[in-house]
């Protein structure tokens, strides 16, 4: 059973990805949380996410706004670091509500607050969303929303934009299961073998199918969908984690 849900939940996020741009972090991240637990489960996501957002780069690499790439992926580090600490020195009840609540709110900018975000020009808006895209996938395995806004707000082409995001997930992921290794907070050793196996083939399944469904679906309504089991996956954690502190 736990094969079959590493297998699926990996599947869904990197058929997602092809499709929409987003999807493993989003969609794994709260997903393997609630299975695995806060530091094991988004720990095999930045894992997952690099690879994907290598595989995929290759793909999408002529729309890749390199100059925007180079501001936003180097600083990811100075947000990943606070990330791990925050993680190595937090209990699992608190921490599952502190992961889900960073989703939640980051996700309800994307979903709400785009419309209302202000044009903004130059390199200190990109390393911003860098440092903060750092902090969140570190925390809770998903960088997506932070530069889905500073896309928002710089007006990039929507092909420019998910193309962009591939090599920013893999040098996020990298620069996160790095540090979390460095700072001790997660580890390769007690991670289940079974979860490597299933979670690669369920990534390229999802990779292959996503892109025979790239030209068939509406990249919006995929886009909607990954968001939906994103946020209910986080109030799923944050609940877990509430019921762990009371003890139930």
């Amino acid at each position: 059973m736990l094969a079959l849900g590493i297998f699926a939940t990996i599947f869904a996020g990197a058929c997602l990805q092809r499709v929409s741009g987003m999807g493993i972090g989003l969609v794994g991240g709260p997903v393997l949380m609630l299975i695995l637990g806060p530091v094991q489960g988004i720990l095999v996501v930045n894992v997952f996410a690099c690879i994907n957002a290598m595989v995929t780069t290759m793909t999408v690499r002529d729309h890749v706004d390199w100059r925007r790439f180079w501001l936003i992926a180097p600083v990811m580090v100075f947000g990943s670091i606070p990330a791990a600490l925050l993680i190595s020195n937090m209990d699992t009840g608190p921490l599952l509500i502190v992961v889900g609540g960073a989703l939640v709110a980051a996700l309800a900018v994307v979903t709400f607050g785009k419309r209302f975000v202000p044009v903004l020009h130059g390199p200190g808006a990109a390393i911003s969303a860098g440092v903060l895209g750092g902090f969140t996938n570190t925390l809770a395995g998903a960088a997506g929303p932070v530069i889905a806004v500073y896309a928002q707000a710089a007006r990039w082409p929507t092909y420019v934009y998910t193309a962009t995001l591939q090599p920013i997930f893999f040098v996020g992921g990298l620069i996160s299961v790095l540090v979390k290794l460095g700072f001790g907070a997660g580890g390769m050793a007690s991670v289940d073998w079974v979860i490597w196996p299933a979670a690669f083939v369920g990534m390229f399944a999802g990779i292959v199918v996503g892109g025979w469904l790239a030209g068939k679906i509406d990249r919006e309504n995929a886009h909607r969908l990954s968001l939906i089991v994103a946020v209910l996956g986080a109030l799923s954690a944050m609940i877990r984690g509430v019921t762990q502190i009371l003890g139930y």
